[in-house]
């Protein structure tokens, strides 16, 4: 190890399925508490478009406030009672938006209780590195230092499943749900 540098860190890239099928909207992620927050990019954005939450599963850290735009045609009510964080926006109009800061882990369901098709996934998790798989099934979580984690996987109406993965050069994953 060079002086100043800090331990070899890998991407860890993986696939999550649901017997022969492909999941996407998975949530992977791995238990590192103590690890250093991720600094976001850019806004963090559950938005409404087209009767639709978008995306469909968010995946956060522990502190991060998710933003709520109405850029739909017409009124929403997001609201969220079940488990993780409770919140109800209230009435609001296109154009406007609201802030909601996800204070604890757990999965908030969301809703408008306007629009009842409408439905999204908030997991927040307390650790920098987690993911959500894409429509193929694909994901990736970036630069997690080498060691042994305890990861988690959630879908839409299955369990949560729990294992232990080592990172390393090269590894990857496969989360099945049988």
């Amino acid at each position: 190890m060079t002086l100043g540098m800090g331990p070899a860190s890998a991407d860890v890239s993986g696939v999550t399925t649901a017997g022969e099928k492909l999941v996407s909207n998975a949530v992977v992620w791995f238990d590192a508490p103590a690890a250093p927050r991720r600094v976001e990019k850019s806004e963090v954005v559950l938005d409404q478009r087209n009767l639709n939450f978008l995306p469909h599963v968010l995946v956060v850290q522990v502190g991060t406030v998710v933003k709520f735009p109405n850029n739909d045609r017409v009124f929403h009510n997001a609201f969220s009672f079940h488990d993780g964080k409770k919140f109800d926006l209230g009435l609001y109009p296109v154009g406007t938006v609201r802030h909601v800061p996800f204070d604890r882990e757990g999965l908030s369901r969301v809703f408008c209780n306007i629009h009842p098709q409408m439905a999204a996934y908030v997991m927040v998790v307390n650790t920098p590195y987690y993911a959500v798989s894409d429509r193929t099934g694909q994901f990736t979580i970036r630069d997690v230092p080498y060691g042994t984690y305890r990861y988690h996987a959630w879908r839409p109406g299955a369990a949560i499943l729990n294992d232990t993965i080592v990172v390393a050069a090269g590894v990857s994953a496969r989360v099945e749900w049988p």
